[in-house]
């Protein structure tokens, strides 16, 4: 089994690196686009094209599968992909909406997510299915992916974040954007034993696993 996985920036690398522990047995092909991030303050036909650039050495690789690691390129980009190139199996990685609506006990949610996520029809669509009735907060995480990516992520003031969601009620917060991983534990540190931090590594394994199966 090869996997190729394609992330923006290094938020692929946590996703291959688990994907690496629940999949011994594949071949786990890693790469970004590190020269035109952020992709997530871009216009959605600009996103949409460096995508499809970037995933090329995945196909020259004959991968038998690709996990666009990436919520924005998921959210934007990956009705485009897989309509280009029906005979590959794309897996997308995008805000945990559904897995948040069954956890919350509050009814509110957080989301933090890039700006162009949360524009995207994907998101909208997202919302419209399973949280009509329930409160999403949409922090303002716009430079997050970007500071993380130049290895300062210290910038980012998560406890501040964290106060404000929980003074709104939020008992889930959604990490939409696989970057965050990276801060993933300064977020749970900074919570209250009750709230949940969600991001989506194991629930891609089990995903490429029942498809490639």
């Amino acid at each position: 089994m090869r996997i190729g996985i394609f992330d923006s920036g290094v938020g692929g690398k946590a996703v291959a690196t688990k994907l690496s522990e629940l999949l011994p047995h594949a071949e786990i092909i890693s790469i970004n686009d590190h020269k035109n991030m952020p992709y997530g303050n871009r216009k959605p036909n600009e996103i949409i094209q460096l995508t499809i650039n970037a995933i090329q050495p995945l196909f020259q690789a004959k991968c038998d599968a690709i996990i666009i690691a990436c919520n924005t390129a998921t959210t934007v980009a990956i009705s485009t992909l897989r309509s280009t190139y029906p005979d590959m199996h794309f897996i997308g990685i995008e805000p945990m909406i559904k897995p948040a609506v069954k956890l919350t006990k509050t009814r509110c949610i957080a989301v933090c997510a890039t700006p162009s996520t949360i524009k995207s029809k994907r998101y909208s669509e997202l919302k419209d299915t399973w949280a009509k009735d329930f409160k999403i907060i949409e922090p303002d995480c716009s430079q997050w992916a970007e500071l993380i990516e130049n290895g300062e992520s210290d910038k980012i003031d998560t406890n501040s974040t964290v106060k404000y969601l929980m003074k709104k009620n939020v008992d889930v917060i959604v990490l939409g954007c696989t970057h965050y991983h990276w801060i993933k534990q300064r977020m749970k540190n900074a919570t209250s034993p009750n709230i949940k931090v969600l991001e989506p590594s194991d629930a891609i394994a089990a995903r490429i696993t029942t498809i490639l199966n």
